[in-house]
């Protein structure tokens, strides 16, 4: 290079050009030269650096080196190779220009900042990507933590940057930085809560990616498919996305339901309201009808001969139903729901499984069935349960019990004409 700005002067000076003309058209010509030689080598070395890691990505079963092909790794690093050249031939080049000769080399030093954070950058997506394929992070917040590497990665550039425009050491940028901390925190405040957030989600495992969360305050209800530094998004059940700050994980209360889909089963906790003015203690002509049903014949007749000795050996006067022991309608249909549940073929026998008899309410007695489906699909559990419903609602008429309703405008016109 150096030759050939001789040349290219003294060629100049001889066909009679004015010095310092002749040193501007150098420069012209000598810049043209530069880029042209510069893009070439780029092309040159980008072409040889992507075959080989096509090739190499193409004889490999990893995905790692197919993921630095899509995120121009091997361009950025190819982009190296120019640009030492270039800092190599810039005092040639300008020579006779020291202003522009400084000029070019603190643009050629931010410049290389700059494309060495691209090469981390696209490196740091490369493991991003990569680590998304492994099934022990593939839901981990690797989002947040990349990030977070950017942030500091694309600061201390500019504090750099800063330091090669202005020709002063970084550290003292960083000591007006620390005058003008609590400035940064006000700006960044956002960013650093999340960081924080997403630190304790990750260490507490409260939320992971794939994970069905209820955020009542945010209207979330669905999965989680990606945590990142300032929010995570949520895929409702109706296909919208939720967007929620993460530091809100920490500050307000969800429900995650991975507990439930990793058990044996998905709870089933729901109650009928029986009428109370329906109960009533059952007849030996009722008990006998009652036998009739398969499920609980043979709780009837081993509770009838309890209730019938003790009565007996207690010489109790049954000439009122209230004197002694006897079984009511409620008692023997609270039976027939619990043995119908623990016979169903769709719920978990291993896991907690009850029917009891809450406290009574201005709405009847609730009769509630605690149980757990085995398949905890939605659709599939909503099924089960209806299946189920549907059963002991039809059921309830045998055991001379009513259901509880709120009387409608239609129940009062009937009533009226009964009157």
């Amino acid at each position: 290079m150096e030759e050939l700005n001789h040349f290219i002067y003294h060629y100049l000076i001889e066909k009679g050009v004015d010095n310092d003309f002749a040193k501007w058209l150098n420069l012209i010509v000598l810049v043209l030269v530069a880029y042209l030689f510069l893009t070439l080598i780029d092309f040159i070395i980008r072409k040889i650096l992507l075959g080989a890691f096509t090739k190499i990505s193409e004889k490999t079963s990893t995905q790692f080196d197919d993921y630095m092909v899509q995120n121009k790794l091997p361009r950025n690093i190819a982009h190296l190779v120019p640009l030492l050249i270039a800092h190599e031939i810039v005092p040639f080049v300008f020579s006779d220009f020291p202003f522009w000769e400084n000029l070019f080399t603190k643009g050629l030093s931010v410049y290389s900042i700059i494309l060495v954070i691209w090469i981390i950058r696209s490196l740091l997506h490369t493991l991003r990507d990569y680590f998304r394929t492994l099934p022990r992070l593939k839901d981990k917040p690797i989002e947040s933590y990349i990030q977070v590497v950017l942030i500091i990665t694309w600061f201390i550039g500019i504090l750099l940057t800063f330091a090669v425009l202005t020709n002063n050491p970084i550290w003292k940028f960083i000591t007006a930085l620390g005058a003008a901390s609590a400035i940064f925190l006000l700006i960044f405040k956002d960013t650093i809560l999340g960081f924080v957030a997403s630190i304790q989600v990750s260490a507490n495992d409260m939320m992971r990616i794939g994970d069905w969360i209820t955020f009542d305050k945010y209207g979330a209800d669905g999965d989680v498919i990606e945590i990142n530094l300032a929010t995570v998004k949520v895929q409702n059940f109706d296909n919208t996305i939720t967007t929620i700050p993460t530091y809100a994980l920490i500050s307000d209360s969800f429900k995650n339901w991975r507990g439930m889909t990793e058990s044996g089963g998905r709870r089933i906790k729901r109650s009928l309201n029986i009428k109370m003015e329906s109960v009533n203690f059952l007849l030996p002509e009722r008990v006998h009808e009652l036998k009739n049903i398969q499920l609980i014949s043979e709780y009837i007749n081993s509770r009838q001969i309890n209730v019938d000795e003790y009565n007996r050996n207690n010489k109790i006067d049954k000439d009122l139903l209230i004197n002694g022991r006897n079984l009511t309608n409620l008692g023997v249909f609270r039976k027939y729901v619990e043995t119908y549940v623990e016979k169903h073929s769709a719920i978990n026998k291993d896991m907690t499984l009850m029917v009891r008899q809450l406290a009574p309410t201005t709405q009847g007695i609730p009769i509630e069935i605690y149980a757990f489906s085995k398949d905890k699909r939605w659709q599939n559990y909503e099924y089960i349960m209806a299946d189920i419903f549907d059963h002991l609602i039809s059921a309830v008429p045998y055991f001379g019990l009513q259901l509880f309703e709120l009387p409608s405008g239609n129940s009062f016109h009937i009533h009226q004409k009964t009157e």
